[in-house]
């Protein structure tokens, strides 16, 4: 049976809305547009708060490198606002809904979850851009935070704090971000029959050298091939990507010096059209193992990028996915078929083998019965997650805001 929904269309209404909810004590699954409905844990809820509502952007300034919105604004109204004037979000966030059968999502909810794309290593993460936040607390309390330049001093950052809370502290309705120019010119090397350790090791020497990378991925030959770029899908082999940007004439020699320093295997090279034509396939999982029936599953790895390769092949061996990398290695994307390991011995393994590197994984795509069974974002230690407890208990002490998204339920406001 669907739920109520709450709509509320400006940030009183919102105040009102979540203030409403806290004396009813009726429990809200929090969603922007929806489009990532599927990440986290099932959400136990009794009505729904939809901000799609709270749409438009209030402010723009491109001398100023400043934007403002509403919290349920599209992504995709943001990014073309910003195209219009060459300008983007230089954190590259992903339209990633269509990995659980969604829609488009929205700039509140990039944010929310602290979505970056591959130029994550190079330009930071989406909480690295958010400057300011209008939001309401599970207390129902409305509060400001944050403002529409980069430096300022007002207090606590409380936007890095919600960048990646889930909906779960508080309800953001409105937000200030740092936008950047567009490069004028963009190529892409390919670098064609890599394995896993020689293409980090490839991506790794072009990150750490004087070429000013912003993309460093690695494929292998069945997710090259879901590719809609001629280059990749034909190559009939691994291909790890390196992506340079900037002026024209100063890209060309870079990238010319770059492929002379790669001479360890067959490269071919991109420019600006299907240069960014691949980078956005990748940047919203376009090419990553559909994956089906109820024992898929798809994951998150971030690990060492020394390790990764040693580590993501015993991985793929032990479970059967297939992965592929980006950040120079640092993340990996694993989807294991229907046919393949079961999902909680799938989450044993992988983070068994993550955790011997330093790394983490946390489990993106899976029915709602395995993501309500295991633990979605692994394991904190006692410390933290009691520190973890102490924060919602301050800002939602009656657990109203998307109980269960990141811990069970019956723990997530104790």
């Amino acid at each position: 049976m669907a739920l109520p929904r709450f709509a509320p269309d400006t940030l009183d209404g919102l105040r009102d809305a979540v203030a409403g909810a806290l004396a009813d004590g009726t429990r809200l699954a929090v969603e922007g547009r929806g489009s990532k409905r599927g990440l986290g844990r099932p959400v136990v809820a009794d009505a729904v708060l939809d901000l799609s509502a709270l749409s438009g952007i209030t402010y723009y300034e491109p001398g100023e490198l400043v934007m403002e919105a509403m919290a349920g604004t599209p992504l995709a109204e943001i990014e073309a606002e910003l195209a219009a004037k060459n300008q983007h979000l230089a954190f590259e966030p992903g339209e990633v809904g269509h990995l659980w059968g969604a829609g488009g999502g929205s700039i509140g909810g990039v944010f929310a979850c602290n979505l970056s794309g591959p130029r994550r290593p190079f330009a930071g993460a989406a909480r690295d851009h958010l400057l300011g936040v209008a939001a309401v607390s599970g207390r129902g309390e409305a509060f400001s935070a944050g403002g529409r330049v980069v430096k300022n001093v007002t207090g606590y950052d409380m936007g890095k704090l919600l960048a990646g809370s889930f909906g779960t502290l508080s309800v953001m309705g409105r937000v200030t971000f740092k936008v950047l120019p567009r490069a004028e010119s963009e190529r892409t090397i390919l670098l064609f029959g890599l394995e896993p350790g020689g293409a980090i090791a490839a991506l790794a020497k072009a990150g750490f050298g004087p070429w000013d990378i912003s993309g460093a991925a690695w494929l292998p030959a069945d997710a090259a091939a879901r590719s809609a770029v001629g280059y990749v899908a034909g190559a009939g082999a691994s291909v790890a990507a390196i992506r340079l940007e900037g002026a024209r004439g100063a890209v060309a020699e870079r990238c010319a010096a770059l492929r002379g320093a790669l001479s360890i295997a067959p490269t071919e090279e991109l420019h600006t059209h299907n240069s960014r034509k691949l980078w956005a396939e990748m940047r919203d999982g376009r090419l990553i193992a559909p994956g089906q029936g109820p024992l898929s599953s798809l994951w998150r790895l971030t690990l060492p990028s020394a390790d990764a390769a040693s580590v993501l092949s015993t991985i793929a061996e032990r479970t059967g996915g297939e992965f592929s990398s980006d950040w120079q290695g640092g993340l990996a994307w694993l989807a294991i078929g229907g046919d393949g390991m079961d999902v909680a011995e799938a989450a044993a393994v992988l983070r068994a083998e993550a955790a011997i590197a330093g790394g983490h994984a946390v489990l993106w795509r899976a029915t709602d019965d395995a993501r309500s069974a295991i633990s979605v974002f692994g394991d904190q230690g006692d410390a933290i997650s009691a520190l973890v407890r102490r924060i919602k208990s301050n800002f939602d002490p009656a657990g109203i805001l998307n109980p269960g998204r990141m811990a069970p339920a019956a723990d997530s406001a104790s």
